[in-house]
């Protein structure tokens, strides 16, 4: 009978203790249901944060920071950021010897009578460029199309990368303009065949990128053209077959070569008269990197953005040209005043493309280069230049550059 008490009193406590536990248990297990739902709110809140941060961060062009025979492998080159230094292995061509450059670039011919500017090379501060070896790119380019398209600056590179290269071929015959056209400012088209290499050159002369439009019915007198920024320069088709594309535009994109000239912008078929240059220019850009999106094909066309290019106008009006004797000495931090806008927004939608282009931030170089310029040494003295380089000179250095990355 005791035994039976004893059990009975013991199985009641064991009850309890369950009922307690169980209890318990449910609390805890409401208390994980609640601590589950509000870990999911949360990691939701930080993943859907953490996207809209990555959004509203722009996009690293990772080949502006590009290893290239870097000093310090935890630091990346930036191959925008040096200095010029001396370098008696310089230039890397004779212009007089080179057919494709024009008389107006060729300064030493021009009766210019110091040649120190010639002697200067591009230093990346952190990190060396592989030197330029004209046999191994003649190589590289075997077989291959490369083309540039945009202004006279455009022009000018084209045409030190031509000279640059026919210091490697020994038959010059062997090099020829494929329509056998001269030089010209104006030629829309200009195609130099290395025969011997079977690759091609091409220039195509495109001062906006976007097409020259019509004037629409009923407008003031004053709008004598415009500039059709929503529609891409309509020989752009004949740009895609390539292998290597170069870009750039800016030098037009000013009220001399616009508003004087009574050239005025237009979207849809509308007139914009009160759209600023900048507003303009952006929309010219994402109308280009829309087309680039759509129509190039990344894995095989090499794609390049070249920034604005750094000028020396002075004086009260900016007619003013004082070619120096030697590059300016400032470091890059000096030269806020040649930040262009240009060259920001050109970044700034190459950073938003969804297709690698790479961006070349030569701005910031040109800056120290007041030593390089035309000047008066062109083939009509009696109008400076101070926008334009004497070739051999900073547009080989570009090259150099882009064949880095190639």
């Amino acid at each position: 009978m005791a035994n039976s008490v004893y059990w009975s009193s013991f199985s009641s406590l064991i009850l309890k203790w369950v009922y307690r536990k169980r209890s318990i248990f449910r609390s805890f297990n409401k208390l994980n249901v609640i601590s589950s739902c509000l870990f999911i709110l949360l990691t939701i809140s930080i993943i859907y944060g953490y996207i809209h941060l990555f959004k509203a961060v722009p996009h690293v062009i990772v080949e502006e920071q590009i290893s290239i025979s870097s000093k310090d492998s935890n630091e990346p080159c930036d191959l925008y950021d040096g200095t010029w230094v001396l370098d008696e292995g310089y230039p890397l061509y004779n212009a007089s010897q080179c057919p494709f450059a024009e008389t107006s670039f060729n300064c030493l011919a021009n009766g210019r009578k110091d040649n120190g500017y010639l002697k200067w090379r591009w230093k990346p501060s952190n990190c060396e460029i592989s030197r330029f070896d004209v046999g191994v790119v003649l190589e590289k380019l075997r077989g291959k199309r490369v083309v540039f398209v945009g202004d006279s600056l455009s022009r000018t590179q084209w045409e030190s990368m031509i000279c640059m290269l026919m210091n490697g071929v020994d038959d010059k015959t062997s090099v020829y303009e494929v329509n056998g056209n001269k030089i010209s400012k104006k030629i829309r088209y200009l195609g130099v065949r290395f025969s011997s290499y079977n690759f091609t050159v091409e220039f195509y002369r495109s001062v906006f990128l976007v097409q020259i439009g019509s004037v629409p019915r009923h407008s003031p007198k004053r709008v004598r053209s415009t500039v059709k920024l929503d529609e891409l320069d309509n020989v752009s088709s004949k740009w895609i077959d390539s292998d290597v594309l170069v870009f750039n535009t800016g030098h037009w994109w000013n009220r001399a070569k616009l508003f004087e000239m009574g050239c005025y912008f237009k979207v849809n078929g509308r007139l914009k008269l009160g759209m600023s240059t900048m507003a303009a220019y952006t929309t010219a850009l994402n109308t280009w990197a829309s087309w680039v999106e759509n129509k190039i094909d990344t894995d095989r066309t090499r794609v390049f953005f070249r920034t604005f290019e750094g000028s020396h106008w002075s004086g009260p009006k900016g007619h003013t040209c004082k070619v120096t004797e030697n590059p300016l000495a400032q470091s890059k931090s000096e030269y806020s005043e040649y930040r262009s806008q240009f060259s920001d927004i050109i970044r700034e939608v190459v950073n938003n493309m969804t297709v690698p282009v790479t961006a070349m931030h030569v701005t910031p170089m040109g800056s120290y280069r007041s030593d390089a310029h035309v000047g008066t040494w062109s083939d009509n003295p009696t109008v400076p230049d101070c926008s334009h380089w004497c070739l051999p000179g900073v547009p080989d250095a570009w090259n150099e550059i882009m064949f880095s990355y190639l």
